[in-house]
């Protein structure tokens, strides 16, 4: 990863024999003159950048895949293209961030699940369009370079990488002084994919007939955090430590709220080979209908039965919390499922067992039917 730090910090000042400080004009001494301002009293870093990246190297390289080519510290990564598997391959790219689910993490002081977050918005997106995710670049804004928080920012990135079978290729960590505070950060990551020109997933393959799968998603994933945080920590004012027994396990508001997004790249890609898949619909802004409506074409419909799964229990919390009502919570948030899979008819059952034999909790959740390219929410959730 290459690192560029600017951290702001407070100048030294010229003084005197007695200590007392004394302001620099063109006509002080030659004794005042010969201080030199550095980058570090600026508040720059560059030591805490390189040991940061030290501190990364062993987890970015269980990243590397064949096509890497040289090692880290490089201006630009390299990834050789395998153009012997296709016949006419399209790279696919996309950019995400975590939004602010990173305020959860910044208050709990917990930074090693957040990079997961942050792989799974990107390679999911990939995939949706049946792309192999290849490689990513992460970027990392914070107010002051702390080596090991930045460290475990990076882990997390470098396990989600791991998970979604594509390279940690490169970053940047760039230290904004005055814009952001010594404990925040922002997270950002540019992933790069490649498909086969003739199994790019389209609305135009979905047909009349098919059925739409669900995948179970993690909990709230990285949408919708802004209203959580307003809804539970605000007017709520609930504290990130309270247990919450519908949770289990004694487990936390906290923990619940930094549950890492699933990654669903690699059991997408084994389901495409398995099975024949017509489309993909990642669930994060905007929630199920807001996503799956996006691989729909015009002449059908998607018609999704609520009765066919239960919430996880965090959704029920912040809908009594707030009040919120059942179309903004459809809206916001995965409701439970973080991806779809509109398939044959046919390969249904071949689908559903696939994806079941990779561990993926994965159910019947409704078909394609005629209509004008809408998504229907049909039935209820189970409760209790």
């Amino acid at each position: 990863m290459t690192h560029v730090s600017e951290r702001s910090g407070a100048g030294s000042s010229p003084t005197g024999a007695g200590g007392d400080r004394q302001p620099w004009t063109a006509g002080s001494s030659r004794a005042a003159r010969k201080r030199s301002v550095s980058y570090a009293d600026a508040g720059v870093s560059i030591d805490a950048g390189d040991r940061a990246v030290e501190l990364l190297k062993s987890k970015v390289k269980q990243t590397r895949r064949p096509e890497v080519m040289g090692d880290l510290g490089g201006f630009a990564g390299l990834f050789r293209l395998d153009t012997k598997k296709y016949k006419n391959p399209i790279l696919a790219s996309s950019t995400d961030g975590v939004g602010t689910k990173l305020v959860i993490a910044q208050q709990l002081d917990i930074h090693d699940t957040v990079g997961i977050d942050l792989v799974a918005m990107v390679v999911d997106d990939l995939v949706a369009c049946g792309a192999e995710p290849l490689f990513l670049l992460d970027y990392i804004a914070t107010g002051e370079v702390v080596p090991d928080k930045v460290a475990e920012i990076g882990a997390g990135i470098a396990d989600g990488c791991r998970y979604a079978g594509c390279a940690l290729l490169g970053g940047e960590t760039a230290e904004h002084p005055g814009v952001l505070r010594p404990d925040e950060y922002d997270i950002s990551a540019t992933g790069v994919g490649v498909v086969e020109e003739s199994e790019i997933l389209s609305p135009e393959r979905v047909e009349v007939g098919d059925v739409v799968i669900a995948m179970r998603s993690s909990g709230l994933h990285s949408n919708g955090y802004s209203l959580v945080r307003h809804v539970l920590l605000g007017a709520g004012r609930m504290r990130l430590d309270v247990v919450i027994d519908d949770f289990g396990r004694q487990r936390t508001l906290g923990e619940e709220l930094l549950t890492p997004t699933k990654i669903y790249a690699q059991d997408c890609l084994k389901l495409i080979a398995e099975a024949e898949v017509r489309a993909l619909a990642h669930v994060t802004g905007g929630g199920i209908p807001g996503n799956l409506v996006r691989v729909l074409p015009e002449h059908v419909d998607a018609v999704v039965n609520r009765s066919t799964w239960k919430p996880q229990p965090v959704f029920d919390l912040i809908q009594s919390k707030g009040r919120i009502e059942d179309p903004e919570m459809e809206a916001t948030f995965n409701m439970g499922v973080g991806m779809f899979a509109i398939v044959s008819a046919e390969d249904a059952d071949r689908a559903l067992a696939t994806l079941t034999g990779r561990g993926v909790d994965a159910w019947q959740a409704g078909e394609i039917i005629e209509g004008s390219g809408n998504v229907q929410m049909i039935g209820q959730h189970t409760r209790g």
